[in-house]
């Protein structure tokens, strides 16, 4: 087949530390090459992957004129090239598919974050064709079915050589980690509380956003609570810190204060062996089965307490499951299934 990837300039692909979803198209985009695909990525400049890569864009750059500057270049690439394509799957703004919508050609359509109804209903009234919808959870898709259209579940994944499972550390001595933005909505503050009440070490790995408010979120409510000790902030991590990290954590905390869609550090968490606690929101209870691969809870208290089970985690079944389910293999299977099948008697 001859796929055709589009992602938002924003960040590079793969990342070199935040950017969850330009992890996942990198993992899709090298996958569907080695499996013999002719893989042709749209991204953001500096992106590197086993396929033919023709950026457009800025990095780093998102605004109302970046965003409409895009579309017009996407645009007429489409209008030059768009019919060479036997798929076309969009990771970006609904909106870069406009000039391809009434084609005859299948295109997806995958959401990673809460869906606008709305935008379905533009595309039927633009005489969308072959156009399929995924989201990476079931909660995310929930969110889009009232507009219309056919949806399916694909999850989001990590490739299971970038993160090994190499042993199991003492669930009673290793330290707690929390990995993920270090914005309001992804709870630090609430894994710190459990840290400081258990008297157990936590590890925080994660960029620090540009926005003011949450700045002065990290700058009041977290920075105060580093002591290098009982809690320790290490800054953003690579894919080799990272791997080292979940590897020696007891467990992942994931006190989520927002429906969270799937975070990516799901699958990689799971892929070390290492089990999640996190809160009962968004797409994140679909990937954690509760006593076996981890556990769900509502509260701090909850997490707490939880924390005292870890004991009865298998870390091999951990990591058996996140192959099963969440793997690199596992979920570009997923989507050459979902290809074909769209692509009927066109793609052979």
């Amino acid at each position: 087949m001859k796929v055709l990837l589009l992602m938002d300039p924003l960040i590079r692909v793969p990342p070199d530390h935040y950017g969850g979803i330009e992890r996942v198209v990198a993992d899709l985009a090298d996958g569907l090459t080695r499996a013999g695909h002719d893989v042709t990525l749209w991204a953001a400049p500096g992106s590197r992957v086993n396929g033919r890569v023709e950026p457009f864009g800025r990095e780093g750059e998102w605004t109302r004129w970046s965003n409409v500057r895009n579309t017009f270049t996407l645009a007429g690439r489409f209008f030059g090239r768009g019919g060479r394509f036997d798929v076309i799957h969009n990771f970006g703004r609904l909106a870069y598919l406009a000039p391809v919508l009434a084609r005859d050609v299948p295109k997806v359509q995958t959401y990673m974050r809460t869906v606008s109804p709305g935008n379905m209903e533009t595309a039927r009234r633009l005489g969308a064709r072959r156009l399929h919808y995924t989201a990476v959870s079931a909660a995310i898709a929930d969110t889009g079915r009232p507009g219309g259209g056919e949806w399916s579940v694909i999850y989001n994944c990590a490739a299971t050589s970038r993160f090994p499972f190499d042993g199991t550390p003492d669930p009673r001595a290793a330290p707690l980690v929390f990995l993920g933005r270090l914005d309001r909505i992804k709870g630090a503050h609430h894994a710190i509380a459990v840290a400081k009440r258990l008297r157990r070490r936590l590890v925080i790995a994660g960029n620090i956003s540009p926005l003011a408010h949450e700045r002065e979120y990290f700058e009041r409510e977290i920075q105060p609570q580093i002591d290098g000790d009982l809690i320790t902030y290490i800054g953003p991590v690579d894919d080799v810190r990272k791997r080292a990290l979940l590897g020696a954590a007891a467990a992942m905390l994931m006190p989520i204060e927002w429906e969270e869609p799937f975070p990516v550090v799901l699958p990689e968490s799971m892929l070390c062996g290492t089990p999640l606690i996190a809160f009962r929101r968004g797409g994140v209870p679909e990937g954690i089965d509760h006593g076996r691969t981890g556990f769900l809870c509502d509260t701090v208290d909850e997490m707490s307490a939880l924390v005292g089970r870890l004991p009865e985690i298998d870390r091999t079944a951990v990591r058996a499951e996140a192959e099963r389910r969440f793997s690199d293999a596992a979920i570009i299977g997923a989507y050459e299934r979902l290809y074909r099948r769209l692509g009927g008697d066109v793609i052979a």
